[in-house]
């Protein structure tokens, strides 16, 4: 049996008490990943860690944004794409002007999520990037056996979102990066189980699953995967949003456990 174990974004800004984005709960939830790494040891074949990658110039960023005063928006201000056509909300640089308006029209297509402003978060060569202790000494003592854990970066591309860990929310023509991993998806697809855990079960890892699950070429292959519930939490405010994950890939197949029960002897 190949089982493999996806961690969405167990960084500090999301897994701390003092991160800049912090999840109430995930030190907790990452605490009891750690466990169930150290006890399920050798039996885990790949270990898949997604790491948030941002830079402070970053379209989801308030520095992106200026109202007619010159003021950049609050954190968790929503942004439309008839805020930029009427001018309450333009970006600082007027050159970026006709693309942001156009990547905020595609995003509403799409249908997922209108555009939010976040804190600054998980930038690249920051503490807040890293992952949080205690998954990374269980990480470390995995590899120990010569395994490589794979780690997974996304979101350093300016232009667009990057929640789900196998595409951007507007993939960017001219950026790999930022379209389907489908080397990630490959693996996935040839493991026996997949166990599902992370932050945030609003955001990050919702869409990370909604994406395999929809990108499977077998549709049956939704059964392998397995939320560990008590290894996720949502980003406070969108509850709704991780309520209706769980429900609708419930309903695709995907099974359900915690880090104490799967497994247990």
């Amino acid at each position: 049996m190949k089982l493999h174990l996806v961690v969405i974004d167990p960084q500090k800004d999301f897994c701390s008490r003092h991160g800049a984005l912090a999840v109430p709960g995930a030190d907790a939830d990452m605490d009891r990943l750690a466990c169930l790494v150290r006890r399920l040891g050798d039996r885990l074949d790949d270990i898949h860690v997604t790491l948030d990658s941002h830079r402070r110039v970053d379209i989801s960023h308030p520095l992106w944004f200026r109202d007619d005063r010159g003021h950049a928006p609050a954190p968790f201000t929503a942004i439309s794409a008839a805020d930029v056509e009427a001018g309450r909300w333009v970006p600082t640089l007027p050159s970026t002007h006709a693309r942001t308006l156009q990547y905020l029209r595609e995003l509403e297509r799409s249908g997922r999520y209108g555009h939010v402003v976040w804190p600054e978060h998980c930038l690249i060569g920051s503490e807040g990037h890293n992952v949080v202790e205690p998954l990374f000494d269980a990480l470390q003592e995995w590899s120990s056996r010569f395994a490589l854990v794979d780690f997974v970066t996304k979101g350093s591309n300016p232009w667009t979102e990057h929640f789900s860990a196998l595409r951007a929310e507007v993939p960017d023509p001219a950026d790999p990066g930022t379209q389907l991993n489908a080397g990630l998806l490959t693996t996935l697809e040839e493991a026996d189980i997949v166990l599902l855990a992370g932050e945030a079960s609003s955001h990050c890892l919702a869409h990370t699953v909604r994406d395999i699950a929809a990108s499977f070429r077998d549709p049956a292959a939704v059964r392998k995967l397995v939320l560990l519930t008590d290894a996720t939490s949502p980003v406070p405010g969108f509850e709704p949003l991780a309520d209706a994950f769980l429900k609708d890939l419930v309903a695709l197949g995907m099974k359900t456990s915690t880090t104490t029960d799967f497994l247990a002897a």
